[in-house]
């Protein structure tokens, strides 16, 4: 295991200067990671008033500013003849879940259109971004002493209760934005834009409304309302009915990347998820169908995209083409997948995988290459690494997470605590959601990270 110096040393001189891979244009519309802003080297905040692992999180009141939890002596009290008692400190947090709360203030601040539950982009956010906000809104929810702060338990109340009113305007329930694709069906779901009348609508992505499914399930569990698990559960049949089936289909099977016409991909990124979403909807419903499906979600990736090098490859094509492209969220939801179809069917070969998979990531994602890497694929790598952490007592994960959100922290974080990323460097909502994610997963329990 590389020390934490050292893997910080590799990070500071990768992650602003190394290009990304040659294979790594996205095949998302233009614009969906759309950066909001280049940074210029005078705006990084200096790690010399970089606020330590102790530093005191502010608490938000209901208008949006901060105000410090803790409270300061006047001076004049100082020359009170009479003495009184000392007021014994106001709660106030610390290291990650501190800095987990800046982050998320900062991304609420940069990136947030106060009234209409969505973020900014073109004019909106696409659902990938908004989809990590929602997860890093959910992370927070669970951050250790959360509870302690007033106010701080009530205001991501909030925030979860705005982040549905956003996401139901992405909601497209009759396919209207754009023609039937070769796998999809006519079930309701997520477009990857903001769904008529309020946006374009149109394609829809398999492994974005995996995403927000998963975290479906989470809000389900903090607010045990049925109509959310049964969100989840739409998703979850978006998602079963779009499995490719055709036989012409070098290692048919499969869950595509979109429903667009033109789409000939079927995907790790959208199989792990998918896996994972099963099995969580599983143990939450007992129906054997969810199971099933995530055993053959997969099974699938590991017969069509596991490499040689013992890898997720990106994707196959229609006639058998794998993209030999090593990303790290790929390992990771299969991980993931791996461990929670070990923890649901008591299977130790789901374990075994997930473990090998793991050992295999470990050596390949240097810190050159988590650093040349967006931070969204990280901080699902991370979770899910994290997650098999729990589960055999053996964490390299925080090993890993802890010193690359500290970069971060030191080095790609800006005066008014928005961070950046690439070179040159640039601000994004999706990269700001993940090192929100990355900070509260470290400061919350892995049981609730699904």
């Amino acid at each position: 295991m590389r020390s934490i110096s050292a893997f910080a040393a590799m990070l500071m001189v990768c992650a602003l200067t190394c290009p990304a891979p040659a294979s790594a244009s996205s095949p998302y519309p233009a614009g969906a990671t759309r950066p909001l802003r280049v940074a210029t080297p005078s705006e990084l905040a200096h790690a010399s008033s970089a606020p330590t692992g102790g530093a005191t999180a502010p608490a938000t009141g209901s208008s949006g500013s901060t105000t410090s939890s803790s409270s300061s002596t006047s001076t004049s009290r100082s020359k009170s003849k009479s003495k009184k008692p000392k007021p014994k400190p106001k709660p106030a947090l610390h290291g990650d879940p501190a800095r987990a709360v800046l982050a998320f203030e900062a991304m609420q601040r940069a990136y947030y259109i106060p009234g209409s539950g969505l973020y900014e982009g073109e004019p909106f956010s696409f659902l990938w971004p908004f989809s990590q906000a929602l997860a890093a809104t959910v992370t927070m929810s669970h951050v250790s002493g959360i509870a302690t702060i007033p106010g701080l338990t009530g205001m991501f109340a909030r925030e979860l209760n705005a982040r549905m009113v956003g996401l139901r305007t992405y909601l497209d329930t009759d396919n209207s934005g754009a023609p039937e694709g070769t796998f999809t069906s006519s079930l309701a779901a997520f477009d990857g834009t903001v769904a008529p009348p309020a946006g374009p609508g149109g394609t829809k992505y398999y492994d974005d409304n995996e995403w927000v499914g998963i975290e479906l399930v989470r809000i389900y569990e903090l607010t045990h309302n049925v109509a959310t698990l049964g969100s989840a559960e739409a998703i979850m049949a978006f998602v079963m009915a779009g499995w490719d089936t055709n036989p012409e289909h070098v290692c048919p099977g499969g869950v595509p990347f979109s429903n667009s016409a033109e789409n000939t991909e079927r995907n790790t990124v959208t199989d792990g998820p998918g896996a994972e979403l099963a099995v969580r909807l599983y143990q939450l419903t007992g129906n054997v169908q969810y199971l099933q499906f995530a055993e053959q979600a997969y099974e699938w990736a590991r017969r069509c995209l596991l490499s040689p090098n013992g890898l997720y490859a990106d994707h196959i094509g229609p006639h058998g083409t794998v993209a030999q492209t090593y990303w790290s969220y790929n390992q990771g939801s299969m991980i993931g997948a791996g461990a929670l179809l070990y923890q649901t069917t008591h299977n130790s070969a789901y374990l075994f995988q997930a473990r090998q998979t793991a050992k295999l990531a470990l050596a390949y994602y240097t810190p050159e290459r988590l650093g040349g890497e967006n931070p969204f694929f990280v901080s699902v790598y991370f979770r899910n690494m994290l997650y098999l952490d729990s589960i055999t007592h053996d964490p390299p994960g925080p090993k890993l997470a802890q010193p690359y959100v500290d970069y971060a922290w030191q080095h790609l974080r800006l005066s008014d605590d928005v961070f950046v990323f690439g070179s040159p460097p640039s601000s994004q909502l999706l990269v700001q959601a993940a090192i929100v994610q990355i900070y509260g997963l470290l400061a919350s329990s892995p049981s609730t990270y699904f």
